[in-house]
């Protein structure tokens, strides 16, 4: 075993059609075949990208995020959204970036969300807590029973390291012995991201799983709760990489045959409301880096709905959605297929 390998299981079209999706779109075609409506559902994860500053400058990254960006949640955009999760209570409270320990919000809205009862994730680079001024971060987290999704491409170095930059693999590594110092892994939540380095689908997420549990054991004793697989957005920085190699032709096409209508029920843009630096609002994050805002009318902020208000909304959709329905399918919380059938511990009681 010695690489963190990809393989591709192609699979028939089918599945949904949005009214919000761009005429002529691969995506809309697949859809559209089945002759139905993708629209959203009740509700469940609230998704706060807290900026687009962060400490690493990841090539795959579909934020566009690094060390000179300087878009950051401000105390007042960060009040009205505590206020409105307080007004609402979602189940979950996903914060996200960049690297949105960055915020100086971010620890005001982990405490507004757990005093409110919501299940909070923070989605941590990992390389975070090995800079200066964050060393605190694992026993904070870990006090507020803050579950844990944590970016770690591969289990070998060489591969995180040309995805993320030179360094980054082992400390990463440090900061999962840290976190597993704390609870994290055992008592506490601590999911893995591992997604593709190149133009290919993620392998079966089960099988990988097993493989990253034995390796991490193995080489540093490092513990975690599951691994998530994600597949590439053919969007941002990802997307430039692609076009300057002349694949990006040929990656959409990779995704479109893949295309897996028995991941549609499961995407997460029915369930989930994005919201940006700024609070306003998208289905998801990746049509919040695409400019794309919810259907039916003109921008909106989030202290201008309720939950309600957004129940049975078309969903906007255009290619890069070819990536979330391809294969097993691709989510913020890993394989779609999978995920239907994963039993998330509930944090809110302890």
């Amino acid at each position: 075993m010695d690489s963190c390998s990809s393989k591709s299981s192609l699979s028939s079209p089918g599945s949904v059609v949005s009214p919000c999706t761009p005429r002529g779109s691969r995506f809309e075609t697949l859809l559209a075949s089945h002759s139905r409506v993708l629209r959203r559902s009740r509700l469940e994860v609230l998704q706060v990208n807290l900026g687009k500053k962060c400490n690493q400058t990841c090539r795959h990254c579909h934020v566009d995020a690094g060390p000179w960006r300087t878009e950051s949640m401000t105390e007042d955009v960060a009040r009205k959204v505590a206020a409105w999760i307080e007004a609402h209570r979602p189940a979950v409270v996903d914060l996200t970036g960049g690297a949105p320990e960055l915020c100086e919000s971010f620890r005001f809205l982990v405490e507004t969300a757990r005093n409110a009862g919501c299940r909070v994730m923070d989605r941590n680079n990992l390389t975070i807590i090995e800079t200066t001024g964050f060393a605190w971060l694992p026993e904070y987290l870990a006090r507020h029973q803050v579950e844990v999704v944590a970016s770690l491409p591969c289990y070998l170095g060489e591969n995180v390291d040309a995805q993320r930059g030179d360094g980054v693999f082992w400390k990463s590594i440090r900061a999962l012995q840290k976190l597993n110092a704390v609870g994290y892994g055992d008592t506490l939540p601590l999911s893995l991201v591992y997604n593709p380095l190149g133009a290919r689908l993620p392998p079966d997420q089960a099988g990988l799983e097993a493989d990253y549990r034995e390796e991490l054991q193995r080489r540093h004793g490092v513990r975690f709760t599951r691994l998530l697989t994600l597949t590439n957005q053919p969007i941002a920085r990802f997307a430039e990489d692609l076009r300057a190699q002349g694949e990006l032709e040929a990656y959409l096409e990779l995704l479109a045959n893949a295309f897996n209508p028995a991941t549609v029920d499961g995407l997460m843009c029915r369930t989930t409301l994005s919201v940006d630096w700024r609070g306003q609002l998208y289905d998801c994050d990746f049509n919040q880096m695409l400019g794309l805002p919810l259907a039916g009318g003109p921008r909106r902020s989030l202290w201008d709905v309720a939950p309600a208000d957004l129940d049975g909304l078309p969903i906007r959709t255009a290619n890069h959605c070819l990536a979330c329905t391809a294969g097993c399918g691709s989510s913020c919380n890993g394989a779609i297929e999978r995920e239907l059938e994963v039993h998330t511990p509930d944090l809110t009681e302890a």
